[in-house]
């Protein structure tokens, strides 16, 4: 007859656990080596007995490299398909923090404008006060140095101005200069130029009106008679030169 079928639970005898244990150890490891070099397989076997004693066969000359492998095989995927929930997570988190950042940046800037003041305490209104005061001093400093500069670059432009200014001034007393002596040589050309014409009509003038001979005794239905003396001391009058005086009997 055949071997029976043996009933799998714990032996209770502990010889027969023992002499089980070590019949079986060395099979199994007997057939991963046999798995490793007829199939060309990497195998590595671990055994704990129930003292702690540790067997083990590798059909690789390293251990740790077979185990590392198996690692990462095994639990690496598990760790991919839990990536996903620990991005949430970490997202989630993050989020929270963000929200908590923004909600207390919001209420200082309330603090700042005078709204929702009733919850602060002294010591909170102290601390503000102080930041406003500094705020305060920084925009009156920022303030003031603009004007400083805006100041600095009128002054500049101002004086770029009265260069020019001067500049132009002494060139247009250059130009009234040089019009000034132009016209003092022409003037003095144009009196002598003005002086011979009136000599030379002066004495046009002499040479045309000649005192004329007449008879001084001559009247003409007067009942006095005019004496010699007047009438030549007349025509000589009307005949002196330059006077302008055409007599009336030449018309």
């Amino acid at each position: 007859m055949g071997r029976g079928r043996v009933e799998l639970k714990r032996i209770e005898n502990k010889i027969n656990r023992q002499v089980t244990f070590a019949k079986r150890r060395n099979g199994l490891l007997k057939k991963a080596y046999e798995l490793s070099v007829l199939c060309d397989a990497e195998v590595a076997l671990i055994i704990f007995s129930n003292r702690g004693k540790l067997y083990e066969f590798c059909s690789s000359s390293n251990m740790i490299k077979t185990l590392e492998r198996y690692q990462k095989c095994s639990y690496g995927s598990i760790e991919v398909n839990n990536k996903p929930a620990k991005e949430l997570e970490n997202s989630y988190r993050e989020y929270l923090k963000l929200k908590g950042r923004y909600e207390s940046l919001q209420r200082q800037q309330r603090n700042l404008l005078g709204e929702d003041l009733g919850p602060l305490n002294s010591k909170e209104l102290e601390q503000l006060e102080r930041q406003l005061d500094g705020s305060l001093k920084q925009v009156r400093s920022i303030k003031t140095q603009y004007m400083l500069d805006q100041l600095s670059d009128l002054q500049s432009k101002e004086q770029m101005l009265l260069e020019t200014n001067r500049a132009l001034a002494m060139k247009l007393d250059d130009m009234i200069g040089v019009r000034s002596h132009h016209m003092g040589g022409g003037g003095g050309w144009e009196g002598n130029e003005q002086n011979v014409s009136y000599e030379h009509h002066q004495a046009q003038t002499q040479g045309l009106y000649q005192p004329l001979e007449c008879n001084p005794t001559l009247q003409m239905g007067y009942d006095n008679p005019v004496g010699s003396e007047q009438i030549t001391a007349t025509t000589q009058a009307q005949a002196q030169p330059g006077n302008g005086y055409i007599p009336g009997w030449m018309l």
